[in-house]
């Protein structure tokens, strides 16, 4: 069952207080009687119960119109769908290194985070190429750099997804430089934790080495095995020499040649004792068919129950509330009629 205007129960607030003002303006009903003594000892007859739950019966009325107005639906014809999906958190190194100039992005020269973020874009949307989105999937996104920070929970709202992964930007503080690549695992960890029943797989993209943060890398492998999920890592960068941002005192940025490192053999031993696999990203189309081996190899067939055809339940939730209307109006006017 759903609601289609259910902000009409809003209107249930105004039941308790217009309930007390109208017994308000009612005087009670009595009569001249020369001792209540014998009064007192009588039972009540079920007349006077029956007078005494006639505002409770009012109450009902009232609550059953207001429910009425929210519209009440019920769903008639459920369908099973097929879909493929997983839970994949993406978790993205966003420290200063990642400024560097080393890799091509359509034609021209482009930092890694952009080149990063590009092709982040065509796994979750899909491009022309290899890459065949992933409508079905669940995906949240961590960065870290000395710090590790959840941009987005799992989530099938890509469009809002995709909308925080444009205003990702790299470090700019020194004291927040560094690459804290446990904590970013471990916080990509604790989400996929809280995702239950499917498949879970984490890509860790990063272009140096563990330098940062309170937990070591296979500390944190060993949790995220221990939990089911499957690590992918990613190294990210050229080989041998590339141009390094440098930031000055005033705060500009200049970039300087200097040799490329990245923590192969640890991102590798991650990989293995989680069932996933080591990539090096060296250019933007190698980090696109990296993209799509992971889309061919982690695929996961859940069913998912949606109803489609709704048909209105309000006239019945009308019909009662008037038969009790007019059994208190009979009520009032038969049996239970007071004196003027």
């Amino acid at each position: 069952m759903r609601l289609a205007d259910p902000q009409a129960l809003l209107l249930l607030l105004l039941v308790p207080p217009l309930l007390w003002w109208v017994s308000r303006r009612q005087a009670p009903a009595g009569i001249a009687y020369p001792a209540l003594g014998a009064l007192v000892r009588l039972p009540p007859s079920w007349p006077a119960r029956l007078r005494a739950a006639l505002p409770w019966l009012r109450a009902l009325v009232l609550i059953l119109i207001i429910v009425a107005l929210a519209r009440p639906q019920w769903g008639v014809e459920a369908t099973k769908i097929q879909r493929e999906g997983i839970a994949i958190a993406m978790v993205v190194d966003v420290s200063s290194s990642m400024g560097a100039l080393d890799l091509q992005l359509e034609d021209r020269q482009a930092n890694r985070l952009d080149v990063v973020k590009e092709t982040f874009r065509g796994f979750v949307t899909g491009d022309d190429g290899a890459l065949a989105g992933r409508d079905g999937d669940i995906i949240g996104m961590i960065t870290f750099a000395r710090y590790a920070d959840a941009l987005s929970p799992l989530t099938l709202d890509h469009d809002a997804l995709l909308g925080l992964l444009d205003q990702v930007e790299m470090v700019a503080l020194p004291d927040e430089d560094g690459t804290a690549i446990g904590d970013g695992m471990v916080l990509g960890i604790e989400r996929l934790r809280e995702a239950a029943g499917v498949s879970k797989v984490m890509i860790l993209l990063t272009d140096g080495s563990h330098n940062a943060g309170d937990v070591e890398p296979m500390q944190a492998a060993q949790i995220a095995a221990a939990l089911g999920i499957k690590i992918y890592t990613i190294g990210a960068g050229t080989r041998g020499i590339a141009l390094m941002p440098t930031r000055d005192r005033d705060g500009s940025v200049n970039y300087a040649p200097a040799q490329v490192f990245i923590d192969e053999f640890t991102l590798e031993r991650i990989a293995n004792r989680t069932g996933g696999r080591y990539f090096r990203a060296t250019d933007a189309a190698a980090l696109r068919s990296i993209y799509g081996e992971i889309d061919r190899l982690e695929k996961a067939r859940h069913v998912a129950e949606s109803y489609q055809t709704y048909i209105d339940a309000f006239p019945a939730v009308v019909a009662a509330g008037l038969g009790l209307l007019l059994l208190e109006v009979l009520l009032i006017n038969t049996r239970l009629r007071t004196a003027p």
